[in-house]
Parts: structure tokens; C-alpha cells; sequence
């Protein structure tokens, strides 16, 4: 499958960056949003030597005669779902659909898609101009054929795609990430470690090694039998926690929300929420340069 004209549908923080990413590659781009000031505001945030590579509109005619679409509007089912449906029926039969979402149902989601064997979902990591990983989930019905396109596409632009072979909540990188995080929760909730001792732990030790190896190349390089004998002692006395963590929902409820409140475990008030943006992305590039470029 030949992939060149591209819309994108939905101009927040991933659909800008994904249409920039692929303009800046050569690719025929559209970037769809249904209100005009969403689309000018993207424009503004696009490198300004991309922005004539992109056509910025709101008329559904985008959906048409395209290569591939990847939806990216707002994460609720019924929505995307009313949404998969109408740009199915607009776009070619053998025009690959697919969803940006971070973890609702791909099964669910294809059953709104016309000829669904054609639909997958992308998963794309924020900010995607930096984080060189995209997931790649297969419904029941999606092809291996539409599969490798979107993975092929996915080197093609650069970056590192691993396919899933079955739909599972969350994917792959949430529930991983969730894993650490409940554990997390429950150490600082227990008094065994701070915030800020959690975060060191993870920055210049596991995070520091598994930038470079896998959980499963870790166990390779560290011996099965270490890994094993260490799992007979502590897995029993890991958390083991179904619901939220304590610890996040009581952030929650205060309406501490991180950097996008100005406040959550750490302090963002004034500039301090735009300067620790600028240095975590200074290190994510750093990092990519190091490893990949």
C-alpha cells in the first residue's frame, strides 16, 4: 500500500504534531478540525517553514480520496464512533482508517468503520515530535496487510512502531506505565519513600537503564534465574490494588492535576510550568539524539 495523502483529523496538541511530522516528510497533508479557531491556533504552533506544506480546513471533502485518515478527536467512544462512521462512508473502500486513541476499545471502535478489516489503531505518545514510539493495535478484523502499511509508514517517518496483536485496555505503554505507577502510589502512600525520592529512583536507575533495554532484555542481561528468585519473594508483596491508588485519587479530588492546574506533586505556579516543559523536553531530545539520531 502506497501512503501519501494523509488527513488528519482533529488539530489539538497530537493532531498539529502528527500533521507537521509528515508535511515535514514530504507527505500530501490535511489537517481537518470542525471549528476554524482550533485550525488557526494549530497553524500558529506548526514550524512556520511547514505550514505551506499543510492544507488547514473544515470541510469533510478531506476525507475523500485519501490514502490514509487518523482520527485524533476528543477520547470518548460514542463520539469517535458516530465520527468512524460518517468519514468510513465518505473515504475510498481501500482508504486505511486509523484511531489515535490511547486506550478505548480498537474492537469497538471498527465496529463503526466500513470494511473494518482496513481500520487500526495508531497510538501516537505526547509530544510526538519527540517520543519516538507509536503503538500499532489490531482489532479481530483489521488486515496484516493494513498492519504493515501503518508500520511501514511508522519507519518510514522516523520512528519506532511495535504492533499488538490483540486489543487489550490500555495497550501496551499504559499498562506498563500503570504497573510502575500503582507501585509507586502505594511505597509513597506507605511511607517508604517521597515523591521526589520515587522520581530519582526511576530518572537515574530503572528509567536511566530501560531507555537503553527492555524489561525482557533487562532480565536477559541481569540472569532469568536472579529475576526468578527475586519473583518468589516479592511478588506477593507488591500492590495488588483493582482501583485507583489512593494517592492519585486524592490529588484528583483537590483538583490537583498536574502541570495543567499549577499544581500536583510537584509546584508549577508562575513560569515554573513552562520551564519545566522546556526541560523536559531539552532532555527527551537529548536522549533521541543520543540513542537514534
Amino acid at each position: 500500500m502506497n501512503i501519501r495523502k494523509i488527513t488528519i483529523a482533529g488539530a489539538g496538541t497530537m493532531g498539529y504534531s502528527m500533521a507537521e511530522i509528515f508535511a515535514r516528510d514530504g507527505y500530501d497533508v490535511i489537517l481537518w478540525n470542525h471549528r476554524r479557531p482550533t485550525l488557526e491556533k494549530a497553524r500558529s504552533l506548526i514550524d512556520p517553514s511547514v505550514v505551506p506544506k499543510i492544507a488547514f480546513v473544515t470541510d469533510m471533502a478531506a476525507f475523500k480520496n485519501r490514502d490514509l485518515i487518523i482520527e485524533t478527536i476528543v477520547e470518548n467512544l460514542g463520539i469517535k464512533q458516530t465520527f468512524l462512521a460518517s468519514i468510513s462512508a465518505l473515504a475510498r473502500e481501500d482508504t486505511l482508517i486509523a484511531s489515535n486513541t490511547s486506550g478505548l476499545s480498537i474492537n469497538r471502535l471498527s465496529a463503526a468503520v466500513k470494511k473494518p478489516e482496513r481500520f487500526i489503531g495508531m497510538h501516537w505518545f505526547n509530544p510526538p515530535t519527540l517520543i519516538p514510539l507509536i503503538e500499532i493495535i489490531k482489532s479481530s478484523r483489521t488486515s496484516d496487510e493494513t498492519a504493515r502499511a501503518i508500520y511501514d509508514l511508522a519507519l518510514a517517518i522516523h520512528k519506532k512502531p511495535a504492533i499488538l496483536e490483540k486489543d487489550v485496555p490500555g495497550f501496551a505503554g499504559n499498562r506498563l506505565q500503570l504497573a510502575v505507577i500503582r507501585e509507586a502510589c502505594h511505597m509513597v502512600e506507605e511511607g517508604v519513600i517521597s515523591p521526589e525520592g520515587i522520581d530519582s529512583v526511576m530518572k537515574y536507575g530503572i528509567g536511566f537503564r530501560w531507555a537503553c533495554l527492555g524489561p525482557m532484555e533487562t532480565m536477559d542481561f541481569g540472569g532469568i534465574d536472579i529475576f526468578t528468585h527475586i519473583s518468589e519473594y516479592l511478588m506477593e508483596d507488591l500492590a495488588g490494588g483493582k482501583g485507583v491508588p489512593k494517592l492519585l485519587q486524592e490529588k484528583f479530588e483537590k483538583g490537583e492535576l498536574g502541570v495543567k492546574t499549577g499544581k500536583g506533586f510537584y509546584d508549577y505556579s508562575g513560569d515554573k510550568a513552562k520551564k519545566a516543559t522546556e526541560e523536559r523536553d531539552k532532555k527527551l531530545k537529548a536522549i533521541y539524539e543520543a540513542l537514534y539520531k
